[in-house]
């Protein structure tokens, strides 16, 4: 590929990526109104892992097919059925409704971010991808505060609803600009479906998630419905290692983990991509619910933890480009985002926004050098008939522990919020769950308070947890070795300045 082809190439990564961005942060900030309207406090938590789920199961599927097929190719597929997917959220009448459709949409999702990722090791040296990170950090930043700015807006003058049909003409520039502008060669190679491998990986991932999700909530952790559902992940799980041992093209290679820096990634993928949706879920519910914000302020918090992330990624990534080392900003970010959890499960039911908001940049300091320096040393570990499977397979891990984050999470801040609402609002007064909805100020204003406090202490208990988990990612940095950078790419020539030009 020649220069211009590479940008016009990495235009359609940032399109896609923008697509992406854009509904994440949008959503966060309405999750307290869609409660508020379509009545079920206790499935909040659906809205978010259904997604996840979904998402999280077909990653690996886009990575190995775009190896196979092409990225484009995948990349169509991917954002017609987000587009699908945000239309039928935008028309759902019930909770029920809308989890199904948020599953829909993560199907769709499932291929934006891991597609753009791999496209990116096609287009840039590892060297370069420092610098080219700085990019991708810059549309972050625009689409972290545009996002919940925009779902706020919407969400307090219009309706929840037109955060997900604005994805359908933002989609549809996204699907313009991908077939246009993405020409990157496919792998010569003759495409072999892993079924088996596919269909394994699918089961297993689906029920662990549904067992950590339902258990304790929905049944007792020693339920045959929960227990039923783990034997079954396990055995699939089983069945998948022996299934991709022997596979011609296996959905996630296993010679892949006998490089120590994929396996080291792959290991602290969940607890980074815990602690990014836990903070992104759980803040508005936070300024919304507890210190009594409205949806564009809860937008408006989430601000600095975008902004001290992005921040942190550009700037860790012209130090990477410019000296090829890489190894200590996950170390460090590990570090800091430990403090930041901890800083965060003492807000209590009465700190301020700017309060809330100066330890959100403490996090986000945090997660910025960690969420794309360990992507760009999987790169660089790996070969290129690989780049769509590894890339890919840190994503999975990543929205794996997303899910789970918030399935043990929400169970947690479930049990935890109905010992303190019955130590702080009386029995048989009100349903006291009815009164953290938009609105109940009205219906009970003597007890909303004591409903608030409730919340922020259950609150704060989650974040608490969360301190641990980024523990484990500092454990985890520890043991990243230290490659040296490649300096060329896959699919870029040289070409002359006329070439260029034209």
């Amino acid at each position: 590929m020649t220069q211009r082809e590479v940008r016009l190439a990495f235009i359609a990564v940032l399109a896609a990526m923008a697509l992406s961005g854009l509904d994440g942060t949008a959503v966060a900030t309405a999750l307290p109104q869609i409660v508020g309207e379509l009545h079920g406090f206790d499935r909040v938590s659906w809205v978010v892992t259904s997604y996840l789920l979904a998402s999280t199961v077909t990653i690996p599927l886009y990575g190995k097919l775009s190896d196979l097929y092409g990225r484009r190719r995948l990349f169509v597929v991917a954002i017609v059925i987000f587009i699908i997917g945000s239309v039928l959220c935008a028309a759902s009448q019930t909770m029920v409704h809308l989890v199904i459709a948020r599953g829909v949409q993560g199907i769709g999702a499932g291929g934006l971010i891991p597609l753009a990722i791999a496209t990116i090791g096609d287009l840039f040296a590892p060297r370069d991808r420092g610098r080219i990170q700085g990019y991708t950090a810059g549309l972050f930043a625009v689409t972290s505060v545009a996002g919940p700015l925009l779902g706020g807006l919407l969400t307090d003058h219009a309706s929840w609803r037109w955060i997900f049909l604005l994805n359908v003409p933002v989609g549809g520039l996204a699907l313009a600009v991908v077939v246009v502008a993405m020409k990157i060669p496919r792998s010569g190679r003759e495409p072999r479906i892993d079924v088996l491998g596919s269909a394994t990986m699918i089961v297993g991932s689906t029920c662990a998630l549904l067992a950590l999700v339902w258990g304790g909530n929905q049944y007792p952790w020693g339920s045959a419905q929960v227990l039923g559902l783990l034997l079954v992940a396990a055995a699939a799980t089983v069945a998948f290692v022996f299934v991709e041992r022997r596979a011609p093209e296996p959905i996630i290679p296993l010679r892949l983990f006998r490089g120590r820096t994929f396996s080291v990634a792959l290991a602290a993928g969940p607890m980074v991509g815990a602690a990014m949706f836990v903070v992104t879920v759980y803040i508005p519910i936070y300024v919304q619910q507890v210190i009594g914000g409205s949806a564009t302020g809860s937008g408006i918090v989430l601000i600095p933890y975008l902004l001290g992330w992005v921040g942190t990624s550009m700037v860790v990534g012209r130090i990477v480009s410019r000296t090829g080392r890489y190894r200590l900003f996950p170390l460090l970010g590990a570090v800091i985002g430990t403090g930041g959890f901890a800083l965060l499960a003492q807000l209590g039911p009465h700190a301020s926004r700017l309060h809330v908001g100066l330890v959100l940049v403490v996090l986000g300091i945090g997660m910025g050098p960690m969420f794309q320096t360990y992507m760009v040393a999987v790169q660089n570990s790996v070969e290129m008939p690989d780049m769509g499977v590894a890339s890919a397979s840190l994503q999975f891990v990543r929205s794996i522990g997303g899910a789970l984050g918030l399935a043990l999470f929400a169970a947690a801040l479930t049990a935890r919020l109905g010992h303190e609402l019955a130590l702080r609002v009386p029995a048989g007064s009100v349903d006291a769950r009815r009164l953290l909805e938009p609105g109940a100020v009205t219906l009970a204003p003597g007890l909303v308070q004591g409903a608030r406090s409730a919340l922020a202490a259950a609150l704060d208990h989650v974040y608490l947890w969360c301190v641990p988990a980024m523990a484990l990612s500092v454990i985890c940095a520890l043991f990243l070795p230290e490659l040296p950078l490649r300096t060329t790419a896959p699919h870029t020539v040289t070409v002359t300045t006329a070439e260029e030009g034209a």
